[in-house]
Formats: C-alpha cells, sequence, structure tokens
C-alpha cells in the first residue's frame, strides 16, 4: 500500500477540491473566507458572528483506550468515520487539533490521519500550515523577553527571578533546553536565571487561545496569565506587564480557525493544537462552536487515551461549547488490547486471545468511565490487514455482555466506505439532551478534585503529594485559587503515572510532583509522576527521513 504523504498527493494532484467548494457545503461564502492559496483558509470573524444565529447541530466525541507507543490512530478513524456520516447524505464537518512539529519531525506524525482517512493539502498540515504555532511560538517568546527586559530595565515590580514561572518555548523536540541558564555573559546580557523551555503545544498560551470565544476574551484571558511573584511573594500578571495587547496582536490571526478537507471532501476546522498528556488536548472551541452550528454532526477528538483527552473534553471542554457531546465513540485495536494485557510492543502483529482477553479490562475501565457521563458509547475497532477474525469476535462477545455494540472500521484502507456501519449506528441513536455534569464538584478544594479524579478515572488506592505540591497547593488556597477545575499532566499509557502499569491497575499510589496556576486557561495544571513538557527526540527522528526534490517533490513525510 502507499504512504500517507503518496495517498495524500496522488489525490491532490487528480480530485482535490478548491476550498471555496469545501466551505460551500457549509453555507459559508468566498467573502467569509481568508484564503491561504487555493486549498486551506481561515474563517473569519464575520462567518463566527452569523454563525451564531443558528442552532447546534450534533456533537459527537471521538476518544481512545489506552494507546501503545507506536499509536492506534484515532484521528484516522474520526476523520473516516466524518467521510462515511457524509456518504450517508449528513452535513459533516471535522473538529481537529492542529499538528505540532515536534512529533511530525519525532516519531508519532501529526495525527492528521493516515491512509484514505486524512486531511489534506497534508504537506502544509504537518509543517507550517496557516502559520499558527509560529504566531503562538512567537507570542510566548516575546512574552519571556519583555519579562527579561524589564528585570534588566530597573524591575519596577520587583519581580523575583527566582519565581519566574512563565517559560519560553519552541515548537520542536529539543531536551537540550529543558534546563538552562540565561543572562551568560555581563551586565549587558540580562539577569542570569535558570529557565526551562517547554514545547508550544504544552504553553498556557496554546490553552488559552483554545478556550477563548473571541479577540476581547483573548486579551482579557492572556491579562489574567501569571508571570512569577515579586520579592514579596505576591503574583505578578501579565496586566502588570502592560503586555496583553502586543500578545493579542501577534494573535491577531491564529485566533481565527483554519478549513480543511478530507480526501472525501469532508470540511475539516483545524485549529490549536494542546497535547492532552500535559495540556487538555481538544481543539479550540471557537472551531468547535462554529462547526456544531454549521452542521448537522460534528466529530472531534480528544487526545490520548479516555483517561486524559476525554475527561479534560467532558470535564473542562465541554463547560465552553454551545451543546454537548450527543455521543462517544471509543476506539481500540486489537494490538492495544494485547498490549495491555502483556504482549510486548515487538510482538504486536501476532495474534494472542489470551493476551487479548486479558487487556480487555482496560477498554472495559474507560467504557465504565466514560458510562458515568451518562452518553452512549460505541466501540470503533480499528481494524488492520493482519487481525484475527477469532479475535474480533471475542472482543464483540465481551462487550456485548457490557451491552456495548462494537463497530469494526477499515478506513485506512476504504476511507468512508469502511465506517458506514458506524456512521448508521450514530444516526439510529435517541437524542441525549442536558449538559456534561463534571466528574468532580468544581468549587471544591483542589485536593478533594485531585483525590476525586484518582479515584473515579485512575482508580488509585492513594494520592501523594510531593513537598513541592504541597507548598504550591498551600500557596493556592491563599491565593484564592483552589477551585478551579484541575487539568492533569501524566502519562498516556497508563491509568496511572507509570507507563509500563498497564491493563486496569488499582493498587497503585498516584505521584503528584506540582501543581501550577493557568489563570489565562483558568484550571490548574496537576503534574503526576515523571512527564515532561519538553519532549525529547527518538534514536532516529522521522526527520532523518524526510526530504524535498529539485521539482518540490517532498518525500518521507510519513
Amino acid at each position: 500500500m502507499l504512504s500517507d504523504i503518496e495517498i495524500a498527493q496522488t489525490n491532490a494532484q487528480q480530485e482535490m477540491w478548491p476550498i471555496t467548494q469545501v466551505a460551500a457545503k457549509l453555507g459559508l461564502t468566498a467573502e467569509e473566507l481568508e484564503l491561504y492559496g487555493s486549498a486551506k483558509a481561515k474563517i473569519t470573524s464575520e462567518a463566527q458572528v452569523r454563525a451564531q444565529k443558528q442552532a447546534p447541530g450534533k456533537l459527537i466525541l471521538v476518544t481512545a483506550m489506552n494507546p501503545t507507543p507506536a499509536g492506534e490512530g484515532k484521528s484516522t478513524v474520526m476523520l473516516g468515520l466524518g467521510d462515511a456520516l457524509q456518504r450517508l447524505h449528513q452535513k459533516t464537518a471535522v473538529a481537529l487539533r492542529e499538528p505540532s512539529l515536534g512529533p511530525v519531525m519525532g516519531r508519532k506524525g501529526g495525527a492528521a490521519g493516515g491512509g484514505y482517512a486524512q486531511v489534506v493539502p497534508m504537506e502544509d498540515l504537518n509543517l507550517h500550515f496557516t502559520g499558527d504555532m509560529h504566531a503562538l511560538t512567537t507570542a510566548i517568546n516575546t512574552l519571556a523577553a519583555l519579562i527579561d527586559n524589564h528585570l534588566q530595565q530597573g524591575n519596577q515590580l520587583r519581580l523575583d527571578p527566582r519565581r519566574i514561572i512563565w517559560q519560553r518555548a519552541l515548537d520542536v523536540n529539543d531536551r537540550g533546553l529543558r534546563n538552562i541558564v540565561l543572562g551568560l555573559g555581563g551586565p549587558k546580557s540580562g539577569v542570569v536565571r535558570e529557565e526551562h523551555f517547554q514545547i508550544t503545544v504544552a504553553s498556557e498560551l496554546m490553552a488559552v487561545l483554545c478556550l477563548t470565544e473571541d479577540q476581547q476574551d483573548l486579551k482579557r484571558r492572556i491579562q489574567k496569565m501569571l508571570i512569577g511573584y515579586n520579592v514579596d511573594n505576591e503574583p505578578v500578571f501579565v496586566h502588570d506587564l502592560h503586555a496583553e495587547g502586543a500578545l493579542t496582536l501577534i494573535l491577531k490571526d491564529a485566533i481565527k480557525p483554519n478549513l480543511v478537507q478530507t480526501l472525501e471532501h469532508t470540511p475539516v476546522f483545524v485549529h490549536g493544537g494542546p497535547f492532552a498528556n500535559i495540556a487538555h488536548g481538544c481543539n479550540s472551541i471557537i472551531a468547535t462552536n462554529l462547526a456544531v452550528r454549521l452542521s448537522d454532526y460534528t466529530l472531534t477528538e480528544a487526545g490520548f487515551g479516555a483517561d486524559l483527552g476525554a475527561e479534560k473534553f467532558l470535564d473542562l471542554v465541554s463547560q465552553h461549547l454551545v451543546t454537548s457531546p450527543t455521543a462517544i465513540v471509543l476506539v481500540a485495536t486489537l494490538r492495544a488490547l494485547r498490549y495491555n494485557g502483556g504482549q510486548p510492543l515487538a510482538q504486536n502483529k501476532t495474534s494472542d486471545l489470551a493476551a487479548l482477553r486479558r487487556g480487555f479490562v482496560n477498554l472495559k475501565r474507560h467504557l465504565t468511565n466514560l458510562q458515568a457521563y451518562q452518553r452512549p458509547v460505541i466501540v470503533a475497532l480499528n481494524q488492520f490487514a493482519d487481525d484475527n477474525p477469532a479475535e474480533v469476535e471475542l472482543l464483540q462477545q465481551l462487550c456485548q455482555e457490557l451491552g456495548i455494540a462494537v463497530h469494526p472500521v477499515t478506513v485506512f484502507r476504504d476511507g468512508g466506505a469502511g465506517a458506514q456501519s458506524l456512521a448508521q449506528s450514530l444516526i439510529d441513536l435517541p437524542v441525549t439532551t442536558g449538559t456534561i455534569k463534571p466528574i468532580y464538584e468544581a468549587k471544591t478544594d483542589v485536593v478533594n478534585k485531585i483525590e476525586c479524579l484518582a479515584q473515579k478515572i485512575y482508580h488509585a488506592r492513594k494520592v501523594n503529594f510531593s513537598p513541592t505540591a504541597q507548598k504550591q497547593i498551600q500557596e493556592l488556597r491563599q491565593q484564592g485559587w483552589d477551585q478551579l477545575p484541575i487539568c492533569v499532566a501524566k502519562t498516556p499509557y497508563s491509568f496511572s503515572d507509570n507507563p509500563h502499569l498497564l491493563g486496569a491497575p488499582t493498587d497503585f499510589e498516584l505521584q503528584v510532583t506540582a501543581v501550577v496556576p493557568k489563570l489565562g486557561a483558568g484550571f490548574l495544571v496537576v503534574l503526576t509522576g515523571n512527564v515532561l513538557t519538553m519532549p525529547g527526540l527518538p534514536a532516529h527522528p522521522a526527520a532523518l527521513d524526510m526530504d524535498i526534490a529539485a521539482d518540490g517533490e517532498i518525500t518521507g513525510l510519513f
């Protein structure tokens, strides 16, 4: 079979529609688009205002069981399902996160589909797209530069250089920047202090962009971002530095959602890209709200396993949307089930009914967790060519015992035709109304929220707080910030904070290492285990296999 980029290039040369034609399927006019060439566009604020008069359609959340390090195709399934709904004559849109250059150049890719269920133009999307990531990186580092310049120019705010929490960012995996020292080279080179880079998609500014409602809300949220503390241990915010205007200006275009298409011309809003293991893991509410108002069915995904992305979507993000999900699709693979049942990753193409049965406990827990949100849940089995029919039958039997339907999908090979059974089952579901009730009470102490999540979603026996986390929690209480929602950063490979503790562990203790206020985003980030906010590159980065020929043809981009 052709590689993803070969499929995308072949299709683009033959069949990709002008983006104006794709937009027309949703009732968007050419005047409501800001074109970036013929194949991609941003949606104007005027179109967003007009769409607010339209009643929202149905929203479907797509999530997954705990994945293997190889990835299991959740985005591919979602895009193929969007194509399948369109084939069944439903007015459909997809809302997807933007790829980050970190995993694109690293190992995992841009999470924008694959095979015959992907977004085009593939090369543009996975590289610079419309420049949103660059704008975010620039805004993040502009704020950092203004902070260090303030220290150099007299420090009227009396900032404590040891307690500056705002970090620089780069949209590349660069472990060498995790811990560095700034200001070396004498008095003219700035104040010497320790600094820690993070990847752009882990920054609070990315979360702010994805949770904001409009440009004025963006500015208000930026004003509230905490940059550090002064020598009297008082908080210092962006508005104290008077930097919110410049940062909002840098992001004036990045705030507008992007429109592209699948290989089958289903409209796809691609906007924002916070990592789910270290941020809230969902595309922007601007894009999602726009999609649900312009379509009858909108599909959106939550990053990584349901214990991370789906929990954050349901507890955090859905509170900002004009409608709540009417159903949840949980993506599973036989490979991931066997991996969670103890099968080594190197053997993930080998059939093993016993390992699958053992690993089913992982899927079962995700299903049970999701059902607590009182929405219908359906399992989408992403099938590979080497899947054993006996294993498929076993999975269907195990899920049937729980009253859950399983629909095998083959969208990687067949596009939308490979998910029509799943699409029809969503159409046939009875309408579910009402807002999602978060798993924890927002107006409770931060420790209570963490322990509630650890018990109800992760099923931990106990939560341990490091001395650093305990001190930070006390400061949160003193500042009155302890009742904000929480956003847990942890490994995606396990319900626990240990990536090697697979299946459905219960007898473990969750280690909380830090609790950091993200006041612009409106939540507290709870760091657990050894999670990193600046990933590193693997032994053989994908970047080493990429190239561009003299005629401009790109190769090796997955």
